[in-house]
């Protein structure tokens, strides 16, 4: 097989991109293209592509998130997507940012401490942040009992345009939630929403 030039890397990296249904790594995308092609070429081949798409201003961008790269139409182009698709921008409750800053800021984290920091059961609202995959059971407790501990996943990374649990805001240990997180997770939240207008297809990027 031979060995790809950069032009050649270029297109078919972007057409990987276009039809992964999530964030590639670098890795993945090197082993789909040739045996002995390394991701840090990859890489590099794929910030010339994100940098044509800002320089072009196509209706859609190259990010780097959840620890891979991804195709994502813009923002600000939510409000046609969704009349497209007929959908509304993904939304959550502040009872759900509340458990969702939460467990993204203390991990791994179980439901009791979750209600304890709340003041309130999070029951159904652990079942909706599950079902939605932005919170995921990571292990046990080594506790009478052994309670379930939750963490984050990728999905929560892709879903908030976060390459990793690193870009989040630095806030010191906290025994209940603070109203400065709350708003920025709100915001992040809100952002999110624009950006999955619907979750079913191109919109997503």
């Amino acid at each position: 097989m031979k060995l790809l030039d950069t032009a050649e890397l270029k297109t078919l990296i972007e057409a990987l991109l276009f039809a992964a249904p999530g964030p590639v790594r670098a890795g993945q995308l090197a082993a789909a293209l040739h045996p002995d092609l390394p991701p840090a070429r990859v890489s590099a081949v794929v910030e010339l592509l994100a940098e044509e798409y800002r320089q072009t201003r196509r209706g859609f961008v190259l990010q780097e998130l959840a620890e891979g790269y991804q195709l994502r139409t813009r923002p600000e182009h939510a409000e046609y997507i969704r009349r497209l698709h007929h959908s509304r921008p993904v939304r959550l409750s502040r009872a759900a940012l509340e458990t969702l800053a939460i467990i993204a800021y203390r991990q791994p984290v179980t439901r009791a401490d979750v209600d304890y920091l709340r003041g309130v059961d999070s029951g159904a609202v652990m079942k909706t942040l599950l079902d939605r995959h932005l919170v995921r059971m990571v292990g046990r407790k080594d506790l009478p009992g052994r309670p379930v501990l939750y963490g984050t996943g990728p999905e929560f990374l892709e879903f908030f345009g976060l390459r990793s649990l690193a870009e989040l805001p630095s806030l010191p240990e906290f025994n209940e939630l603070p109203p400065d997180l709350l708003e920025a997770v709100e915001s992040l939240s809100t952002a999110a929403g624009e950006a999955f207008a619907d979750q079913d297809g191109k919109s997503q990027g």
